[in-house]
C-alpha cells in the first residue's frame, strides 16, 4: 500500500506538538514554526551559506531566523484551499518537511537506518527533517544518509516536468537493444 501524507494529518499534528510542549515551535500570523536557534545542530548535513532565504518561498519578514521553517501553515481566510485540515492551531495544513518525519518514525521507528533523496534534498527538506526529529526524539534520526544527483539529458536535469525522462520502451523504439543496454550499465561504475 502506497502511504499518502493526506492520510497521516492526525501524526503530522501530534509531531508538531511534541516539538511545541519540547519549546521548539512559535506561532506567527501564517502558521506555526520551527525555531533553528534552538536546535544547535542545525544544518548539519550542509553548510548553512547553502541555505539561502527566498530561494523556494516569499521571504517572511516574521520568522525569528531566514532559515526558519513552516510545521503548520493557516489557511488563508480569502481564498478557498482544497487541502485544508483542523488542528489545535487553526484551518490549515502541514508544512512539506513535517510529513515525511511524521511518516518515516511511524512506520520506520523514530531512528532507522537509510534515508535517501536527490542532492537537492540535502541543505534544506533533510536538514529540516533531522532538525524536527531530533527535536521531538532526542534521538538520532538516520544513520545513513544516501542522495543520488541527478541524470543529465542534453545537459539539463532529467524530470518529468522537462518532459526528457526516456524508458526502456522509448530507447527501444530509438533501436537501443535492452539487453546491449543492461550489459553497458552493469560494466560501467554507479557514478558514471
Amino acid at each position: 500500500t502506497l502511504a499518502k501524507a493526506t492520510d497521516h494529518i492526525q501524526e503530522q499534528i501530534e509531531l508538531i506538538q511534541r516539538l511545541e510542549e519540547k519549546g521548539f515551535t512559535y506561532v506567527i500570523s501564517d502558521g506555526v514554526y520551527f525555531d533553528t536557534s534552538k536546535f544547535k545542530d542545525y544544518g548539519k548535513l550542509t553548510t548553512l551559506d547553502q541555505i539561502k532565504e527566498g530561494t523556494r518561498v516569499e521571504i517572511n519578514e516574521e520568522k525569528r531566523n531566514p532559515r526558519d521553517f513552516a510545521l503548520w501553515k493557516f489557511s488563508p481566510v480569502d481564498e478557498g484551499r482544497h487541502m485544508n485540515w483542523s488542528s489545535p492551531w487553526g484551518e490549515g495544513f502541514p508544512g512539506w518537511h513535517i510529513e515525511c518525519s511524521a511518516m518515516s518514525m511511524k512506520y520506520l521507528g523514530e531512528t532507522f537506518d537509510i534515508h535517501t533523496g536527490g542532492v537537492d534534498h540535502i541543505s534544506v527538506h533533510h536538514a529540516n527533517e533531522i532538525a524536527q526529529s531530533t527535536a521531538a526524539t532526542g534521538k538520532k534520526f538516520v544513520n545513513y544518509w544516501v542522495h543520488s544527483a541527478f541524470m543529465l539529458v542534453a545537459g539539463e536535469k532529467m524530470s518529468k516536468s522537462l518532459g526528457n525522462i526516456y524508458r526502456i520502451y522509448d530507447l527501444e523504439k530509438s533501436g537501443y537493444d535492452p539487453m546491449t543496454l543492461r550489459y553497458l550499465y552493469l560494466q560501467t561504475h554507479y557514478r558514471q
